[in-house]
């Protein structure tokens, strides 16, 4: 069977210095899980997960990296992989966190809707180490921290920069995020019809049934919300 922590990606959405989960990606809906980004990012190293999924929400909403510093902790904290997304919508900050901070991948979605161009930049001279964000709201892909909505299919958009050399696809259910209603296998199915790249889910994960939905579907899923409250306990993966 495969390594469930291999597959598993936790997530650390950072807000105020503090890891966060919001709800249905509406940043006046928070929950506060945990006072330190890098003790909890050190504990999930600990127990062996492969990588880890930061999330930089005060980044996202200005629109440039605004937790640097925690990041840059992470980083020399664990061993793991780190995946960083959030306000990511330069060239700059791509290199701030590729090079000097050394993440292993960015995590990009804006800036591949609203400046394809520059995303394609940052894709050529970072081969296999961007991930494109693709975060569907009422069916089309949202941006800005989720609060604008453009109208792109999920589908559409994918396939418009498969041919890049982008790592791969994180694909997330904005209705589904944060809501502990289960897993909606449809989304992923469709987008790995038109994708041959590796695609991560994320959005309603509520339990380890939901996990053992997506093992035959996709390479990897993002859960916050399920493994803070004791929904999926890490020992059992």
């Amino acid at each position: 069977m495969r390594n469930l922590r291999h597959f598993v990606i936790p997530a650390i959405d950072i807000k105020g210095g503090k890891v966060v989960r919001l709800y249905k990606g509406q940043f006046d809906k928070q929950t506060v899980y945990h006072d330190d980004p890098v003790e909890l990012a050190r504990h999930f190293d600990a127990l062996g997960f492969k990588r880890l999924h930061i999330v930089d929400l005060d980044g996202a909403k200005e629109g440039l990296p605004a937790n640097i510093d925690l990041i840059e902790r992470i980083r020399k904290a664990v061993s793991c992989e780190l995946e960083v997304g959030g306000g990511i919508r330069s060239p700059e900050a791509a290199k701030m966190l590729l090079e000097d901070l050394k993440v292993d991948y960015i995590v990009v979605g804006t800036l591949a809707v609203k400046q394809p161009d520059l995303f394609e930049e940052i894709v050529y001279r970072y081969p296999n180490r961007v991930i494109l964000s693709i975060d569907s709201k009422g069916g089309k892909v949202a941006v800005s921290g989720w609060l604008e909505k453009s109208s792109l299919p999920p589908e559409e958009f994918a396939k418009r920069f498969e041919k890049l050399p982008v790592w791969g696809y994180l694909y997330t259910v904005v209705e589904k995020d944060g809501t502990l209603e289960g897993i909606d296998t449809e989304p992923y199915k469709r987008i790995k019809e038109v994708v041959k790249k590796p695609v991560l889910a994320s959005g309603g994960v509520a339990s380890l049934e939901d996990i053992e939905k997506l093992l035959p579907i996709v390479e990897g899923v993002v859960v916050g919300r399920a493994i803070y409250e004791g929904k999926i306990k890490p020992e059992e993966l």
